[in-house]
């Protein structure tokens, strides 16, 4: 009894909403946790694929639009369509480090569906654009839009989802970014083929995109959750159900209301926030120069514009297979999310030698190396599940997501730079640079996964293995304000 009026006093200094009697109270039955499990699936994991199939896909439009005269229409010269990329992230980047205290302090679903309406907005304002400098705002602004969604969907996975389930459902909302390179060769084909006259068809790429985006928005408004106990798709005993499935995570599901600058320097002071960032940063460098030139690099094969479009497909099936294997490794071998990565991304290093070092006249040889090369892109949800697995505490996981997002938009800032007009259209020294950022990004991923043995082993020493505990200790470490390396249960997730 003692340690239920415990818990509900530390229910009632941290604002908390809900009846913590239904939580300590609810037994449910292993098919009353799998028919909650299924709802989450059926309901959140579509709602964000799709979110984030629309994301990848705008990000695309630009390099699409090149095949359309977007550079000639707006009188761009040398490194110009560099610095469109740039200026993204940069703006990606603006607005990260905000975006991670807002998104604590505000309801989360509201937030992201506002942004995906904003940033769909944004998208349209591109059509409007007649000079470089117009396109450098827009740029900027779409970057500021699109900034909060992926850490946003991270924290999502993190309430709602097990450590163990967190992997698949990562990489089941990623999919949405394969599929969006698997079809966003196919839609820009479509969106090319409109016979008008009216406007140049790299207007119409960003205006019906853009409005599609932002009547997603819409959507995502009324049915993306705040937190398992605001979800409207669960009746009352499954709110309960939700919150008590992820206690064990020890993440802090439940502390989602006021950032703790405490956690946030204790995310600046965590060596595995630094291995993620740097693995970030450096994988980052590859994935800014790719695909902002993946369409122009394909051109450079010796293929018309219009089935350098198609060409991008094969590019989608290669991530969808690799994230299939690899959804399927991280699942049933235990300790394996990092080693998966290292693999994803040795075989996107071999793909870029293939694109570098064979003869230009091997259309395909270097069709397939370029086909191979963007597996290393799958290596996002893998990480994400990482930080949501891995980080505790609700303020600490925004903060350590944040930094992993900023060092991506510096790694996709600086990728591009190495891609100079003057060796186009096939950028032996940017091939040099992305290469070298896979190889860095390989001695992070293993310079984490010692970190991570070593921490557990060191634990395990001082206090002995982690045990199984009762679901009000579990909802206390919920509710302590701790984060990982002050729980002392608390096991990192290889």
């Amino acid at each position: 009894m003692g340690d239920e009026n415990d818990l509900k006093r530390d229910v009632e200094t941290t604002g908390h909403d809900f009846e913590l009697g239904q939580v300590l109270a609810v037994q449910s039955t292993p098919e009353e946790e799998r028919k909650v499990l299924r709802k989450l699936d059926f309901v959140l994991i579509p709602l964000m694929g799709f979110a984030y199939f629309l994301q990848f896909l705008d990000k695309l439009v630009l390099s699409q639009a090149t095949l359309f005269n977007l550079r000639q229409d707006l009188n761009m010269h040398g490194n110009q369509y560099s610095w469109t990329s740039a200026i993204f992230y940069f703006g990606y980047l603006a607005w990260s480090f905000p975006s991670s205290y807002v998104i604590v302090r505000l309801p989360i679903g509201k937030y992201l569906s506002v942004s995906v309406f904003i940033w769909g907005g944004i998208l349209m304002c591109h059509a409007a654009c007649s000079s470089f400098a117009g396109l450098m705002v827009a740029r900027f602004f779409l970057g500021v839009g699109e900034a909060a969604i992926a850490p946003g969907f991270t924290l999502i996975t993190g309430m709602f989802y097990k450590r163990e389930e967190q992997p698949v459902r990562q990489s089941a909302w990623f999919f949405g970014n394969c599929i969006a390179v698997l079809l966003g060769g196919l839609i820009a084909y479509a969106i090319g083929h409109i016979n008008s006259s009216a406007m140049a068809h790299w207007k119409f790429l960003f205006l019906i995109l853009g409005a599609t985006t932002s009547a997603y928005g819409l959507v995502l408004f009324f049915f993306l959750p705040d937190s398992p106990v605001k979800a409207v798709f669960l009746k009352e005993n499954e709110r309960a159900i939700a919150v008590q499935r992820t206690l064990k995570n020890k993440t802090g599901v439940l502390d989602n209301d006021k950032f703790k600058w405490s956690q946030a320097r204790d995310a600046l002071t965590d060596p595995q926030t630094w291995f993620l960032g740097l693995n970030s940063f450096t994988s980052s460098l590859c994935n800014g120069g790719i695909t902002t030139f993946a369409a122009i690099i394909t051109a450079g094969f010796g293929f018309s514009d219009f089935k350098s479009l198609l060409l991008q497909m094969p590019l989608g099936g290669a991530e969808i297979v690799f994230l299939s294997l690899t959804c399927l490794a991280t699942t049933f071998i235990p300790k394996s999310r990092i080693i998966a990565m290292i693999l994803n991304t040795m075989v996107s290093v071999v793909g870029l030698i293939l694109v570098w070092k064979l003869n230009p006249n091997n259309q395909a040889g270097r069709t397939v190396g370029l086909t191979l090369a963007v597996v290393y892109a799958i290596n996002m949800p893998i990480s994400l599940s990482v930080v949501t697995s891995n980080v505790a505490g609700f303020s600490k996981k925004s903060v350590v997501s944040a930094l992993v997002f900023v060092s991506y938009c510096v790694g996709n800032m600086v990728g591009p730079q190495f891609f100079l007009s003057s060796e186009e259209p096939s950028y032996p020294t940017g091939m040099k640079a992305a290469m070298s950022g896979l190889i860095l990004s390989i001695g992070f991923l293993f310079a984490l996964y010692l970190y991570y043995t070593y921490e557990n082993r060191r634990r395990d020493r001082l206090y002995g293995s982690a045990e199984t505990i009762t679901v009000g200790a579990e909802l206390q470490d919920e509710l302590s304000n701790k984060t990982d390396r002050q729980i002392e249960s608390f096991r990192y997730i290889l």
